[in-house]
């Protein structure tokens, strides 16, 4: 379930990576969720660590969806807490408002948590001692 998750997750990174780049009124400068080229190319990356992930290393796809939910969360929450819900430089590096944020939070949980508990069962080809 694990991999299911990662995969589904970074697809949906890359591809708000890419509509970032994309002239519309969700995502980018001048959008709902305001975005520059640096916050877009997170995205891309952190898409791409997990969907490098879901197809080279099954075993470790829960531990990835940890790390980046957790590290989406804290951006998002850093930004909450930094930058005017107007808009603002996050850290100094990125462009982002109080909308972007809020889904930096949602986002970031709801990834931590699939990586949490969306873990494949272990199962063992013998039977527990006492049963």
């Amino acid at each position: 379930m694990a991999k299911t998750f990662t995969t589904i997750f970074g697809t949906i990174l890359i591809l708000l990576g890419f509509l970032g780049f994309a002239s519309n009124p969700l995502i980018g400068n001048n959008a709902f969720f305001v975005t520059d080229s640096v916050h877009n190319l997170i995205h891309l990356i952190f898409g791409a660590i997990l969907l490098i992930v879901a197809l080279w290393s099954d075993e470790n796809s829960a531990f990835w969806l940890e790390f980046v939910g957790m590290l989406i969360f804290l951006l998002g929450l850093i930004g909450l807490l930094a930058t005017p819900s107007s808009g603002g430089m996050l850290l100094g590096i990125a462009a982002t408002n109080g909308a972007s944020n809020w889904m930096h939070i949602i986002g970031g949980a709801a990834i931590f948590f699939a990586g949490k508990y969306g873990k494949d069962a272990v199962s063992t080809p013998y039977p527990q001692a006492g049963s």
